[in-house]
């Protein structure tokens, strides 16, 4: 069975007035099925740019990504949107990530709404089965995130990375 990730030689420079920023030069890995991994290092090394590179967030300059085999390094409009679907991330500003004008159900609701999966029951029941499975209390459906500490907010961008059950 392929690597549910793999990365090739993966590269992402900026160009600057000062020349190319090389922010991901030459990374590859794999990352199998059911396991995990961490990526370590000092601010600003480029851990949240390969993370954003892999998930098309940004463009690679260089290098090859697979997922499940496939080569999705270079792929359509259309094959992004099916691909957001099964690969997520988690930001490490979750303050930044979160819309301040939605309340924390309609966060974790709307990429459920997006897939078009769900009916209008089964949407309320997966909403309520994330926010139980992260720890998000139900007196913090409406609420909006200025309104949480640091770590609700975390807890509402993992269930919605989790909304979709992604491969990765």
């Amino acid at each position: 069975m392929a690597p549910v990730i793999e990365v090739k030689h993966l590269k992402k420079f900026f160009d600057t007035p000062g020349g190319a920023l090389h922010a991901v030069d030459d990374v590859s890995f794999k990352i199998e099925r059911g396991t995990t991994m961490g990526i370590v290092g000092e601010s600003g090394c480029g851990k949240s740019t390969l993370g954003r590179t892999i998930i098309h967030l940004l463009e690679s300059t260089d290098g090859q990504i697979f997922m499940n085999g496939e080569d999705i390094t270079r792929v359509s409009r259309g094959q992004l949107r099916k691909l957001h679907e099964k690969m997520q991330i988690v930001f490490q500003d979750p303050y930044s990530s979160l819309n301040p004008r939605m309340t924390i159900e309609e966060t974790i609701r709307e990429p459920l709404e997006l897939s078009r999966r769900f009916n209008k029951k089964q949407l309320e029941e997966e909403v309520q089965r994330l926010m139980d499975l992260c720890g998000i209390e139900d007196r913090l459906a409406a609420a909006y995130p200025h309104e949480l500490d640091g770590g609700r907010r975390q807890r509402i961008g993992i269930a919605r990375a989790l909304a979709l059950n992604p491969d990765f």
